[in-house]
């Protein structure tokens, strides 16, 4: 999640990841915002504003999100690696990817976690606890929340860069064998997580992530890695009858992945067919779904997306930063929120917009400030 796109070849900027980037980076405010007035009951002992107005449509968008937002952005900083491991010879690189992700990390763990838990009371009307346990490695509950991606970015960024040191013979493979070979896989090791009871969160001081697709995440990353070695957006995109072959049928494995899921989610210990064939459905339909849909979006941002403006530039700019504080700035508007009398859906909407706006004022105005003071 860099802030600006590199340069995968001479005289080559691709506007388009730039893009991508920045709108899964609203689709992450608008599935945060959706948390707050979905009717689940999901996230309600944890979510930092628990709102009674609540509607099943952020439900099911963020059923339909959660699919793949967070597998583009590995993708997308999985296809800027090798060129920034290239660019930054040694440890260059884990310098630079340390001082870019674990050190905004760091501050914001220490300050914006806080803020959450204080939120997290105060839209309770709970009294405000000791001070001690106002930190992610103490809260109990929400843990690092929204920054996990941080970390796990950090430590994929390390192993890739062990790998390319390593100098192993990686024979030549076309991308849709690896895609193939990323499917399997993905679906047997988080089919073998969810048969061994092992399903859930690992959260530590310093990683938080989810068992069941912590590999399937890195496996896109390394998808997005071998696109730049094949130099596959070098090219004018080929023939679209793949590309229109998936945007018709994606929402085919997306159905039987929503079936299965909310089945296993709200009436346990009933399955549709049994539980070895259930969640073999469950995690082969989610990969089919998320592939396609990495697949779908990067297509389309590469064919109808690939350029940008004065507006897209400072959203482009902010991205990173945004997604970062978004989610106590969310936390704030959502309480100001709760004692209208507005529809949920309404709400939804008032808080996504004016979320996202205020995130990018109070990055662009952060970021007016230091080139001023820095100049």
């Amino acid at each position: 999640m860099n802030a600006t796109s590199r340069k995968a070849a001479p005289g080559n900027r691709f506007h388009f990841m730039d893009n991508l980037r920045t709108t899964m980076v609203f689709l992450v405010v608008l599935y945060h915002a959706g948390a707050v007035y979905e009717s689940s009951g999901f996230f309600a002992p944890f979510w930092l504003v628990d709102d009674p107005s609540t509607s099943e449509v952020p439900g099911i968008v963020n059923l339909v999100i959660d699919i793949f937002v967070i597998p583009v952005l590995f993708f997308v900083s999985g296809y800027f690696a090798p060129y920034s491991v290239k660019k930054r010879q040694g440890v260059g690189f884990l310098v630079h990817r340390f001082r870019r992700i674990m050190v905004p990390w760091l501050l914001a763990v220490l300050m914006l976690i806080p803020l959450y838990k204080v939120i997290f009371l105060y839209s309770r009307h709970l009294p405000q606890e000791h001070w001690s346990t106002y930190f992610h490695f103490s809260n109990g509950i929400f843990s690092q929340s929204w920054l996990w991606f941080l970390p796990v970015l950090f430590y994929f960024d390390v192993l890739f860069w062990l790998l390319s040191k390593a100098r192993i013979r990686v024979p030549e493979i076309r991308l849709g064998p690896a895609a193939a070979g990323a499917f399997l896989i993905g679906t047997l090791y988080s089919y073998w997580i969810s048969i061994e009871g092992i399903s859930g969160w690992t959260k530590t001081i310093l990683i938080d992530f989810q068992n069941e697709k912590l590999l399937v995440y890195f496996l896109v990353f390394l998808l997005g890695a071998l696109c730049f070695r094949l130099r596959i957006f070098d090219r004018p995109p080929a023939g679209g009858k793949l590309y229109i072959a998936i945007c018709c049928t994606v929402w085919i494995p997306m159905n039987v992945y929503a079936i299965v899921l909310l089945n296993l989610l709200f009436q346990p210990g009933s399955f549709i067919v049994s539980p070895t064939v259930d969640l073999l459905l469950l995690w082969s339909a989610f990969q089919l779904s998320m592939l396609g849909m990495v697949y779908v979006l990067v297509g389309t941002f590469r064919r109808y997306v690939n350029r940008t403006g004065r507006i897209g530039s400072v959203l482009n700019a902010n991205a990173y930063s945004v997604y970062i504080v978004h989610m106590v700035v969310i936390g704030g508007i959502a309480l100001l929120l709760l004692g209208t009398g507005m529809p949920a859906l309404v709400k939804y909407i008032v808080l996504t917009v004016t979320a996202y706006f205020a995130c990018n004022l109070l990055v662009w105005l952060y970021r007016g400030l230091r080139a001023r003071v820095g100049g």
